[in-house]
């Protein structure tokens, strides 16, 4: 799997992945080359309210409306992701990634970027992988890499994503979403 092709997809934690943030885990991979890697999990709510840690934010937050834990790295800093509809439409303090999402710089007022976008989400912290770490993590079969969608940046349900994720496979990767969450359950 080459690194330009892991951008903008998903990583989908194995059942080996059995503990800790990534059990269970849907992380978008943001960026990929031959420095390293960095993403955010998709379906780790924190249940904490946005605006005790930024102000003015809490009421645009798609729903769930609460914070992330977008990875173990540096879960004192938040980042915003948005989706827009073209490259036309990047709010100010916005940077496309790829597709329809899009970086924002949380400094800029809500007011200005929220007019532009069709939703938002805060993580705190990111996963990040050093160079050639991701790769080996692949190799290894700790993760699946399949093609993302639109909608599961900002879902509804993140408690279901990664069920959801591995039963719209087309292959045998279906039948892991039914796998127990307890393997000793089997």
């Amino acid at each position: 799997m080459t690194a330009e092709r892991t951008t903008g997809r998903l990583l989908v934690s194995t059942p080996r992945l059995d503990d800790g943030i990534f059990h269970r885990s849907v992380v978008l991979i943001l960026q990929h080359d031959d420095g390293g890697a960095q993403g955010v999990v998709l379906n780790k709510p924190l249940g904490a309210d946005v605006d005790a840690v930024l102000p003015g934010w809490g009421e645009h937050i798609t729903s769930p409306q609460t914070l992330f834990q977008g990875g173990p790295v540096q879960l004192d800093s938040a980042l915003g992701l948005v989706t827009v509809s073209g490259l036309d439409e990047v709010p100010p303090g916005g940077q496309l990634l790829f597709g329809s999402v899009a970086i924002i710089d949380l400094d800029t007022p809500p007011l200005l970027v929220m007019p532009e976008v069709s939703g938002l989400r805060i993580f705190a912290g990111y996963a990040g992988w050093e160079a050639g770490q991701l790769e080996g993590e692949l190799r290894r079969g700790s993760w699946f890499v399949v093609d993302s969608r639109a909608e599961d940046l900002l879902t509804d349900e993140p408690e279901r994503l990664w069920e959801r994720v591995l039963r719209r496979q087309r292959d045998e990767l279906a039948f892991v979403a039914y796998f127990p969450s307890d393997p000793e359950l089997n």
